[in-house]
């Protein structure tokens, strides 16, 4: 199974979702990619340090830079900013997922890496429902 998990910056949401796909799902071939990508969140990368599984190596990757022939299973993981598509005939799944991700200059360090914290945890517990999922099929 090849998934790929998409949003807008490929700098959280999707940063965290393939580190803790590649745990729980193996030995499925994860990727992330977006539509704007820019770099990887260093609250992402706190956030998932606190879990066990470093993303320091992870690169912000465009959508365009994937094949849509190799890939199974697209997850976006936007929610309210529009997210991109993955041509093809492909499974699809739609997880909402606020972006934890601010400029709100009155956010403390502490409280943007609760969001962070918050939106790892709502990924971990779609993706432990996916693997019941691909297990029992």
């Amino acid at each position: 199974m090849r998934i790929l998990f998409l949003c807008v910056a490929n700098s959280a949401r999707s940063q965290m979702a393939e580190g803790l796909a590649r745990q729980l799902l193996h030995p499925s071939e994860v990727f992330s990619a977006g539509s704007r990508p820019s770099r990887v969140n260093p609250y992402a990368i706190e956030a998932m340090r606190e879990v066990g599984i470093d993303i320091t190596g992870h690169r912000s990757k465009s959508v365009s830079e994937i094949d849509p022939t190799e890939i199974d299973l697209v997850v976006t993981l936007c929610a309210e900013e529009v997210c991109p598509v993955l041509p093809g005939r492909v499974r699809r799944l739609h997880w909402p997922i606020d972006d934890p991700a601010s400029e709100d200059p009155a956010l403390a360090p502490e409280q943007l890496l609760g969001r962070f914290r918050t939106a790892r945890e709502a990924i971990r517990a779609r993706l432990m429902a996916l693997k019941q999922e691909l297990t029992a099929s």
